[in-house]
């Protein structure tokens, strides 16, 4: 693979609904070119791009993937992304990576949750210029036309129609260039046709529309267009170029990847009208001060590269992909980390094409590639030259909300398993994996059943480790709502020296999330000196609540009295004493169970309101605040018990098709319902049985 320049490079992030054909299309791109050799379905798991083994298991990409594609002298660094929910880390990947998208739509099936999702993130949110691609229409049940009228009113007038198909006895027999007027039969693909009479007058209504966008980008243009005089090829370049940039112009294209139909004008469209890298002109990076600094985008700017993902191999060690963002990476160079502080020593530097490794001897701005062996860098650390240290900021992951305590089959696993963990976290920024030394559980976070379920599976296929899930423990709390006081005495006698201390402590509430202490001691009945060993018996005794045996908050502890003998009084007696005078009185003093609460934002399409907050009363929740952001989503501010929210992620998937997404936090405790209380506390004895 030849060396390209910044002019030369589109980096295009390939988005789209699970099963609209996203890898599909990209390796018919590859086909098409001679990169690959062989063109089949996605589900056997042996295809280009869907390589890996948990892949072929689901029958879907559940990683993003890289496929560089040389075209007319161009190179399309195609970033494809998984369209599933639970692997949305992934697609976060390639939106970060990429400065172009293109939104594959299933023919068939047409809008659906991962569409409007890739719309939001590349189009909306980051302002990507964007192109439609209707795939599978080779299916009978296509319909081009349903399909770009449900995008053109859900996305706006910027959704202009490049391409459309004729039918023939209900089947594609080929299709129309808008653009040119032209139209191509798939039995004799070499030679134009004049467009069928039938479908004239709607191609002049998508040529005048893709027209009128071309105007909207230059007064020239639009003096030229009010005024009725047609656009020469020149100025239909010009235009399209600019409104497609700007997102003026969100061209749509119809194709089959399977058929090889519409590809070879996709990529035509492309390397024509995507931006390449350079013509950012600058990008911002931060110096050591968090201070923005502007690079420029070209190889004549100090070096700087973003490391966007990291891949923990085996056999080769660690590969990290990164896009270089200024200058030009060289092999056999040293390159400073800014985020780590360390010296970097490049040695083989390669292009990634799915699964195959094609090395090279350099990257120039804009291109992605990969590096293997580095020894301190990770995902999100910048490599750059000393003279100039910059970093980017980093990729902000969806916050992963589904939580399981998981533990190994066997003892001998435990290192293992945290080995394995420690790898895949470097591979997934959406995996959170927590050692709650509270309820001494390990719990493992992710984005949904599904995401969970591949980290298991790697687990056991990649790191021989297998594990055995349950529910986390949710920590509820316990407290008192009256007073109550008692005596603690300890006394114990094997003969010469014994063990001896008596307290008597009052317990009562208090505000505080922790015991308050304090002594009224009067007189010599307990000497000061064992005053620190009765606060410290007490403060272990709260972290084993009388009700279920979880820690006690709110409680004010007053040792007002107590008795000592001169040779068998110790330390270790008045911390028994002081846990006895706890048991007493503890059950006296009005007992109560406290549970999370937790905040939660919830956000969806408005049609699902009412379902949600429905479901959210019935979690024993309390709506907030409801607003609409400016995708036109209702965000629903509530409050919930985090007991009734530990399979929200999947629930809420459910409820919204996918559309829907939240995040929660812990708030505050408060007074179980007697109900829930009752029940934690069988739960807890059952246990104890």
């Amino acid at each position: 693979m030849k060396d390209y320049l910044a002019n030369d490079v589109r980096n295009v992030v390939v988005l789209g609904h699970s099963g609209a054909g996203k890898s599909s299309v990209v390796e018919a791109c590859l086909y098409f070119t001679k990169q690959i050799d062989r063109f089949g379905p996605a589900a056997d798991g042996t295809t280009a791009l869907n390589f890996d083994a948990e892949e072929g298991k689901r029958g879907l990409s559940v990683y993003t993937h890289l496929a560089p594609v040389e075209w007319k002298n161009k190179k399309i660094n195609f970033i494809d992304t998984p369209g599933y929910l639970d692997y949305e880390g992934e697609e976060v990947t390639g939106l970060t990576t990429g400065d172009n998208a293109l939104i594959v739509v299933d023919g068939k099936e047409g809008i659906e949750a991962g569409t409007e999702r890739a719309w939001k993130e590349a189009a909306s949110k980051r302002k990507l210029p964007t192109i439609f691609f209707i795939n599978k229409m080779d299916d009978e049940q296509a319909k081009f036309d349903d399909v770009f009228n449900a995008l053109r009113d859900k996305f706006g007038k910027s959704v202009i129609p490049f391409e459309m198909p004729i039918m023939k006895d209900g089947k594609v027999a080929g299709s129309i260039n808008i653009l040119r007027k032209k139209a191509w039969y798939y039995d004799n693909n070499k030679e134009p046709q004049e467009v069928p009479a039938e479908l004239a007058d709607q191609v002049e209504e998508y040529y005048s529309e893709i027209a009128e966008g071309i105007a909207m980008t230059d007064d020239e243009l639009m003096e030229k267009f009010f005024s009725g005089e047609e656009f020469d090829e020149h100025e239909i370049a010009k235009g399209l170029r600019i409104g497609v940039r700007n997102g003026d112009i969100r061209p749509v294209y119809a194709g089959s990847a399977q058929e090889q139909t519409g590809i070879e004008r996709l990529m035509d469209l492309i390397t024509e009208y995507f931006p390449s890298y350079a013509e950012k002109g600058k990008v911002v990076a931060l110096d050591a001060n968090n201070e923005p600094v502007e690079l420029e985008t070209n190889e004549n700017e100090e070096l700087s590269a973003f490391v966007f993902k990291t891949i923990v191999d085996p056999f080769v060690g660690k590969i990290s992909y990164l896009k270089v963002m200024s200058g030009v990476l060289n092999s056999d160079s040293q390159v400073y980390n800014s985020k780590k502080d360390v010296m970097e020593k490049i040695n083989q530097i390669y292009v990634i094409n799915g699964k195959i490794q094609i090395g090279v001897g350099k990257l120039f701005t804009g291109d992605i590639g990969a590096v293997v062996k580095l020894q301190e860098t990770e995902t999100n650390d910048t490599l750059c030259a000393k003279s100039k240290p910059v970093h980017y900021p980093e990729i902000e992951y969806p916050e992963p909300m589904l939580g399981y305590a998981i533990h190994p089959k066997t003892k001998a696993d435990e290192d293992k398993l945290s080995a394995g963990m420690r790898n895949m976290m470097q591979e997934d920024g959406t995996i959170k994996f927590v050692n709650n030394v509270e309820t001494h559980e390990q719990i493992l976070y992710g984005l949904g059943d599904q995401h969970i379920d591949l980290i298991l599976s790697k687990l056991k296929s990649k790191y021989k480790v297998e594990v055995e899930t349950a529910p986390p423990t949710v920590q509820y709390r316990e407290t008192i709502r009256g007073k109550a006081e008692a005596q603690g005495r300890y006394k114990k006698q094997n003969g010469g020296a014994g063990l001896f201390g008596e307290v008597w402590v009052r317990f009562e509430p208090c505000d505080s999330e922790t015991m308050e202490f304090q002594e009224e001691l009067k007189g010599e009945n307990l000497p000061r000196n064992f005053v620190p060993p009765v606060e410290q018996g007490l403060r272990d005794c709260m972290e084993h609540g009388p009700l279920a045996g979880f820690k006690v908050v709110g409680v004010k502890a007053t040792v007002y009295d107590g008795k000592y003998h001169p040779v068998d009084s110790k330390e270790a007696a008045f911390k028994e004493a002081a846990r006895l005078s706890f048991n007493s009185a503890m059950p006296n003093a009005k007992p109560a169970l406290l549970e999370p609460i937790c905040k939660m934002t919830v956000v969806a399409p408005e049609e699902y309101t009412g379902t949600i907050m429905g479901d959210i009363s019935k979690r024993r929740g309390l709506i907030i605040e409801m607003s609409l952001n400016d995708d036109g989503d209702q965000v629903i501010k509530a409050e919930a018990p985090e007991a009734e929210l530990l399979t929200y992620a999947n629930e809420l998937r459910a409820m919204t098709q996918g559309r829907g997404r939240y995040t929660m936090s812990f708030d505050r405790y408060q007074p179980a319902p007697n109900e829930v209380a009752d029940k934690v506390i069988a739960q807890a004895k059952q246990k104890e049985e």
